[in-house]
Order: structure tokens, then C-alpha cells, then sequence
């Protein structure tokens, strides 16, 4: 039997666990870019760096209009080995320092290689292995939004 002074320090240890999520977010800092569309330059450096690295079947989705969404959109390509996976996500990210002066603010999935996010707050690109993709299916998730391809 739990005893009252160690089920509040459960309690307190429960509520201090649910804030997390929220003190990170105040401490995190707000992207420079405003007003954010596909004419945007930090979304044209990261199409462009992409392509330049033979990223295949891109595709943004604009995700202003869903209000559950996370960021103002979401741009997915795929790779065909996890060397190539690595390639595509370091020259994103070298470019957009390069030209935008804007680092990532998290990016998850290095390891792996199989899926790579990486977020930029206002962008969060998706590069995956053809598998991963089909698996996850991110754009019949977020099919509300809307899709354009860029070959």
C-alpha cells in the first residue's frame, strides 16, 4: 500500500513529467521566417538541395489550413540506400545554413537511416527509404492538406 506523503511524490513526479513538453517549448526559439510559403526561400533551398542530392518523388504538403498541424508544411522524398538518405539530409542542412542562416531545431532518426526528420520549425522535412514511406503513408495521413509535386 502506497502511503499518502510517497503518493505525492508520484503526483508531483507526474505533473512535473506532463510540463516537460510545455517548459521546451518556451525555451525554444522562434524561427526568423514569416509568413512562410512555397516561395519562401528556406522551402526553395530545401526542394533545391534535394534535388541537387537525387532525392526522388518530392512532395510538400501545406499544412496551414489544418489547425492540428505542427508546422506550415511538411515536404517528403525518398532515398534509395541510407548512404544517399545521410547525403540528402547534410547538404539540407549545410544549405540552409549556408543560405537562409537557419540550423535545424531537432532532427531525429540518424541512426537508422530509414526515416530522417529534421525540423525547422515552420518546415519539417521528411526524407525516408521507399519502404519507410509506403509503410507510414505520410500523405494519405495528412490528406487534407494540400500536395504538389516537385520533379
Amino acid at each position: 500500500m502506497i502511503r499518502n506523503n510517497e503518493a505525492e511524490k508520484i503526483n508531483h513526479y507526474k505533473s512535473i513529467r506532463l510540463l516537460e513538453p510545455l517548459s521546451v517549448l518556451q525555451s525554444r526559439e522562434k524561427s526568423k521566417i514569416t509568413r512562410l510559403n512555397r516561395n519562401s526561400k528556406i522551402f526553395k533551398t530545401i526542394i533545391k538541395a534535394i534535388q541537387d542530392k537525387k532525392g526522388e518523388n518530392i512532395i510538400s504538403l501545406d499544412l496551414r489550413k489544418i489547425p492540428e498541424a505542427s508546422a506550415d508544411f511538411f515536404i517528403v522524398c525518398e532515398a534509395s540506400s541510407t548512404t544517399q538518405v545521410k547525403a540528402i539530409c547534410d547538404f539540407i542542412e549545410h544549405e540552409v545554413k549556408e543560405k537562409c542562416d537557419e540550423a535545424p531545431y531537432k532532427h531525429e532518426g540518424r541512426t537508422a537511416l530509414q526515416w530522417v526528420l529534421i525540423d525547422y520549425i515552420n518546415v519539417v522535412v521528411h526524407v525516408m527509404h521507399p519502404e519507410a514511406r509506403n509503410f507510414y503513408k505520410l500523405e494519405e495521413m495528412w490528406s487534407d492538406a494540400e500536395s504538389q509535386m516537385h520533379d
